[in-house]
């Protein structure tokens, strides 16, 4: 995949070169045990997996809503405050292809853009997926005896369990871990994970460590300020002053990680010139989700001239903690979510390679069935969405869970209890992106927990 393709292989050469990235992955690859040959062997054509994380715990049942008549009933009765009047519903009621036995589903009438994705074939919803370390019930809950995530509704511990496997402070997430698996096909392997937001363990890995860029591209040294105190020469000079000495196994560590970050955001600006982001005009203004996405699109069509070949994106929004105010702080959040996605979307097909690249929903956790006053507290398990050109979409994944309060799927007013693994959902998204069957427990060390059977969801 090339979308710019007057760029020459010796360009992009002359730039590797410059950057000293030109055969530096296949070495490194091969002092990892764990990595299967095929996982990078086999990785000759373009792919890419889109994070969004919702940082703070959608309300999962203000944003994939029973619609059949009875489950309705019972999900406005539970939220009497907070439920959305079923006729307004209506536009964005899902017809899947798949057979729900009864149950019917709706999305908030904010997310119409991802209706119609839904509609057209290209968008999947995945129903409770949430942080599990092996299959649980209410029974086992209950009694104590099925291992648990650490510290279930605390935000910090359960934004690193989905994204790492692990509490606060996990040192790898399972984005960073398929980055260890097929950085070797890359040109360079610094470019293999790169973060969008700022910073999450999702994409860190053993070895590969993320590469962190602004909606604006690359940012540069002093801002591209070109005086430093005053002084221009003082700001010519700072680059070699960063990068000068080295007498300790600390220093010339530091200085190489100085030199890596300095090459990389000079070749990746320079790549960048040839997607300029007037190209990407279908992203709405004044939306922090689509500002990121763009500039994700605009390095998956510089990608070939990158040489890579697999990439891990991580993207994020915030202020999804909604205690109170959700009737009128959600569909705002939602609506930017939905118009970020569809534009993005929209992008990958305008540049023919909607197939290439899959993005995926994710949150801390779900939230409380029943209602806070005018908000909704912690919950556990929640409704995501995955979309691409590769999606087989139309379809409503995992099993519908019971609506309502002390049931056998909640813990409490309607906290639901996963019945979909983060595992299974990352280690479907895994097997498409080419990580080989053997490799999965490595990107995802729980799903050995679960029955092979389940471990691939089907959606891509």
């Amino acid at each position: 995949m090339h979308i710019f393709s007057q760029q020459s292989r010796r360009t992009f050469l002359r730039r590797a070169a410059q950057m000293g990235i030109v055969g530096t992955a296949a070495p490194l690859a091969g002092s990892l045990g764990i990595i299967s040959e095929a996982a990078a062997a086999t990785a000759d054509d373009y792919k890419a997996i889109v994070c969004v994380f919702l940082y703070g715990g959608n309300d999962y049942a203000n944003t994939v809503i029973p619609f059949d008549q009875a489950s309705y009933n019972v999900y406005s009765s539970a939220r009497p405050v907070l439920a959305i009047d079923r006729g307004l519903l209506e536009p964005t009621a899902l017809s899947p292809a798949n057979d729900l036995a009864g149950r019917q589903y709706a999305l908030n009438p904010a997310l119409a853009p991802l209706a119609q994705l839904f509609a057209q074939g290209q968008l999947g919803v995945v129903l409770n997926v949430g942080t599990l370390i092996e299959p649980t019930t209410k029974i086992a809950y209950q009694a104590g005896s099925v291992r648990l995530p650490p510290k279930l509704f605390s935000h910090n511990d359960q934004e690193s369990f989905f994204q790492s496997s692990g509490a606060e402070g996990a040192p790898t997430g399972w984005g960073g871990r398929m980055g260890d698996l097929i950085q070797a096909s890359n040109g360079s392997a610094s470019l293999t994970c790169i973060n969008a937001s700022g910073n999450a363990v999702f994409l860190s890995g053993k070895y590969v460590q993320p590469y962190s860029i602004a909606p604006g591209g690359p940012v540069p040294l002093l801002h591209g300020s070109p005086v430093l105190g005053g002084s221009r020469t003082a700001a010519a000079l700072l680059p070699q002053i960063m990068t000068y000495g080295g007498s300790t196994m600390f220093a010339r560590e530091h200085i190489a990680v100085t030199q890596r970050a300095l090459q990389t955001n000079s070749v990746v600006s320079a790549a960048l010139t040839n997607a300029p982001e007037s190209l990407f005009s279908l992203f709405p203004d004044g939306n922090c989700l689509a500002d990121q996405l763009k500039i994700v699109a605009r390095m998956i069509a510089v990608s070939a001239e990158l040489g890579m070949k697999r990439q891990v994106f991580f993207v994020s929004m915030g202020g999804w903690d909604m205690h109170d105010g959700l009737p009128t702080r959600h569909p705002p959040l939602l609506s930017q979510l939905a118009q970020a996605l569809k534009a993005f979307y929209d992008t990958t097909v305008q540049f023919g390679i909607a197939d290439k690249v899959t993005t995926f929903t994710a949150s801390d956790f779900g939230r409380s069935l029943v209602g806070n006053s005018d908000g909704s507290d912690h919950g556990w398990g929640s409704m995501h969405f995955v979309l691409g050109g590769s999606v087989r979409g139309q379809t409503i994944y995992g099993i519908p869970p019971e609506v309502g309060a002390d049931t056998n799927d909640d813990i409490d007013s309607g906290r639901l209890i996963p019945t979909t693994s983060v595992d299974q959902y990352a280690a479907t998204l895994a097997a498409w992106f080419g990580v080989a069957p053997g490799d999965l427990t490595t990107v995802m060390p729980n799903l050995q927990n679960f029955n092979p059977s389940v471990w691939n969801l089907g959606f891509v």
